[in-house]
């Protein structure tokens, strides 16, 4: 009996399913963007320089003069242990004054590397121009730089910026509806109409008829508790709920810059004939003297020659039966050993044929 059941509860777990936590996020559980501008101190000779990044000069008075220090008019400090930077950080959903949190510190100036250097405290400021947390710390940076007299250089990875793991401490929290009642909404990561029909389905059949609705192709609002310890624990399960996604849409996208084409699996072409080749160019220059006959009187000079060649090579054709797959599709443009650039203007010329079943995506 126990066997049965075992095999019955394979053929009857979705295949290929999805948890409800991997496919959409509730809404107003979000991360919220933080940003601050402050000082990097203790730098050995890499700071910014201060005749052309005036800016680290009055900053450093602006702070001077909050501890009773007066820096005199006439009198420009020439720094180099100070950098100007900027300090980013993601607030987390629910973070709650004390906590802390990683930040981002990157150079706004000319200095050439922030090893070894300290942050002095920075307010971090949210899109509503309120202070929601403060950083201060030292800077773990992942690159180095080097430079001797001459001129000669080495450098591994980027000097100009770092972390501080745990820099800032949380001073307010951001205010969120979670625990204000109502139903829950689900937004969907890709929306898709037969995901959020499955998963209206498998809340449903598990919670009871009702306790989930639709909205459209993104949402689904699901009635919840409103106690706030029952509500988390009934989001706690509704994300565990196995849902099996919708197939995937036929996409070919392309990379313009770096030459990448990725084809999805259902990815269809109707029979097509393609015929694709290279055309080389090749231009030579061999310059000869010309040399004048004796007592003519004339100069000898350096004629140029040129020769041009125009070579067309590798018009191969090959023929797409009637819903071929990727791996057919893959195979023939091998056999005719084109580059991705290539690849890239046959998917066009059958996108324009008609012939090409997916959407055509360059980014």
């Amino acid at each position: 009996m126990l066997a049965a059941a075992a095999l019955l509860a394979c053929f009857a777990a979705p295949l290929h399913a999805e948890r409800v936590r991997d496919l959409a996020q509730v809404a107003g559980v979000r991360g919220n963007q933080l940003i601050g501008y402050g000082l990097v101190v203790g730098l050995d000779g890499s700071g910014d320089q201060t005749s052309q990044a005036p800016f680290t000069t009055q900053s450093l008075e602006n702070m001077l003069q909050q501890f009773g220090i007066t820096v005199p008019d006439n009198v420009r400090p020439q720094l180099r242990n100070v950098a100007a930077v900027t300090v980013t950080a993601e607030l987390p959903p629910f973070a709650k004054p004390g906590q802390a949190v990683d930040v981002v510190v990157a150079s706004i100036g000319n200095a050439k590397s922030l090893r070894g250097g300290a942050l002095l405290m920075t307010p971090l400021r949210g899109a509503d121009g309120q202070v929601y947390a403060v950083a201060q710390g030292n800077l773990v940076i992942g690159g180095i730089s080097a430079q001797g007299k001459s001129g000669s250089s080495v450098q591994v990875n980027i000097s100009n910026s770092g972390r501080i793991p745990n820099g800032a401490t949380v001073e307010r929290a951001v205010p969120n509806g979670f625990a204000a009642g109502g139903p829950l909404v689900l937004n969907l990561n890709t929306p898709d109409f037969t995901t959020a029909a499955r998963m209206v389905q498998a809340i449903n059949g598990t919670f009871g008829a009702g306790t989930a609705q639709a909205l459209d192709a993104t949402s689904v609002a699901v009635q919840a508790p409103a106690d706030a310890s029952q509500r988390v624990a009934f989001l706690g399960a509704l994300q565990d709920l196995d849902v099996q996604p919708a197939a995937a849409s036929a996409r070919v996208v392309i990379n313009s810059r770096t030459g990448t084409v990725v084809i999805g699996s259902d990815v269809r072409v109707s029979p097509a004939a393609v015929a694709h080749g290279a055309i080389e160019v090749s231009i030579g220059e061999q310059p000869y003297v010309s040399q004048p006959a004796p007592f003519s009187g004339g100069q000898t000079a350096t004629v140029p020659q040129s020769s041009v060649q125009v070579t067309e090579h590798g018009g191969h054709m090959f023929k797409f039966a009637p819903g071929v797959s990727l791996d057919d599709i893959v195979r023939a443009v091998n056999q005719v050993g084109a580059a991705p650039s290539d690849l890239v203007a046959i998917l066009q010329a059958l996108k324009e044929a008609g012939a090409l079943h997916a959407q055509l995506v360059v980014i």
